[in-house]
Formats: structure tokens, sequence, C-alpha cells
């Protein structure tokens, strides 16, 4: 589903990423782990198109999507629920939904009930503001904004950081179920051994900018965690 071969990016004239590559099968969640700042965040972003691309190419489907844009690769099928949400705060929680469809081929349509039946608390506050909403709140709403689309690939960047607990297991619920629907490929970044343990397939370790491990979920043992991901 997702094949990225070699990639270089950053920031203006500073490399954040050297030489990385990563593969997502179709169906499958492939986590994305490491200390902070090394560069899984940027990353995500470069996959999005929001970090243009120095050097290597991206691949989605079979398609080369290196050039395009963001909204293109969107409108290829691509979601992303960003770090720190990034929900607009002035919009009301079904506005914020409805934005969801511009990537949508079927925009008419509205907003699949796939993707509110996930998070069913927030049918009840659609009228309400996005920055009146907790943080856990505003991550179900970036994560069903996500999914309005349909995507066949997902990128989460950190969907746990600084919710509580009772929604990290909703969320961590949401992943599995899409999972045994087997036909969108998950791309998560996350911290927390436990959770990427009870959802992922296969992970990626980043240092520097470079990936230093990767493997199945079953090898990621304690000797590798203590090497990199200890803090």
């Amino acid at each position: 589903m997702l094949s990225v071969n070699q990639i270089e990016s950053g920031y203006g004239e500073s490399t954040i990423l050297r030489q990385v590559s990563i593969e997502v099968p179709p169906g499958q969640v492939v986590c994305l782990m490491g200390r902070n700042g090394v560069g899984k965040t940027t990353l995500t972003k470069t996959i999005m198109g929001a970090i243009k691309t120095k050097n290597g190419a991206i691949h989605y489907n079979g398609q080369n999507i290196t050039k395009l844009a963001p909204y293109e690769r969107a409108k290829l099928g691509i979601g992303y629920v960003p770090q720190g949400r990034e929900i607009f705060g002035q919009l009301t929680v079904q506005e914020n939904l409805l934005l969801g469809l511009e990537a949508s081929r079927d925009r008419k349509a509205g907003v699949p009930a796939s993707a509110i039946d996930k998070f069913p608390v927030l049918p009840s506050m659609y009228n309400r503001k996005g920055g009146d909403l907790s943080g856990g709140q505003q991550q179900q709403l970036a994560f069903a904004r996500a999914l309005a689309s349909k995507p066949k690939l997902l990128l989460l960047d950190e969907p746990t950081e600084g919710i509580q607990p009772s929604i990290v297991q909703d969320i961590q619920d949401v992943i599995r179920s899409i999972k045994q629907q087997g036909d969108t490929a998950i791309l998560l970044v996350e911290q927390s051994i436990d959770f990427v343990k009870s959802v992922a397939d296969y992970y990626y370790i980043l240092e520097k900018g470079t990936v230093v491990a990767s493997g199945s979920i079953d090898t990621l043992d304690e000797q590798v965690i203590r090497q990199h991901l200890v803090v």
C-alpha cells in the first residue's frame, strides 16, 4: 500500500531524514517508534506531502506520489490524523467532520456512518465548537474526520498523547476494528510499548533520522527497547 524508498527530507537547509525506507502492507498496522526529536513526525508529514522530499521516492498503491500536493494525496485515499489533532476550534463538530469529505469522491452522501459509529459520543456534540471539547474528544473528532473520506491508508501521529485512559482504550479498539476489516493500512506513530504490542503487526525505529531497527512486533524485545527507546 505504501512504499517509502531512501527518503531524505527536512526543513529549509536542514536535513532531518536520511535514506529512510519503510513499507506498509495492505490491511496491516505498522508502528513508527523512536525517542523524541528523531524524525517521526517529519516522516509522516513527508508522506502526506506537507514537507517536500529532497531525495528518494514515495509510492502509494503502486503510484509514485513523490511530487503530488497534499490534497492530491488525500484524494487518492490517504487519511491523516496529525500530532496535536489540529481540529478547527471555531467550527462545530459537525462542520469539522464535513471538512473530512473534501478528499472524498462521494461528498453528497455525507459523513459515512462507518466513521461516526466508531466514536458514538460525537453525534451528541455536533453543535459544539471544536475548541470547547476536551483533548480526548478532539482526538476522537480528528480521527473520525480522517475516516470520513474512507481512506485506504491512515497516518496516525501520536493518537494517544495526553489522552485519558478510557479514550486511549477507545482508540485502541478503533484501530483493532479497522485492522480486522482488512482493507485499510495504518502507519502509527506511538510511544507506548504496550499500545504498540496490542495493535501493530510490524515496527520501525528511527534514530537521528535513520531507521536503526525493524521487524515483526514479536521481535520488539527488551534488548531492542533498552537500546533504542528507553530515555
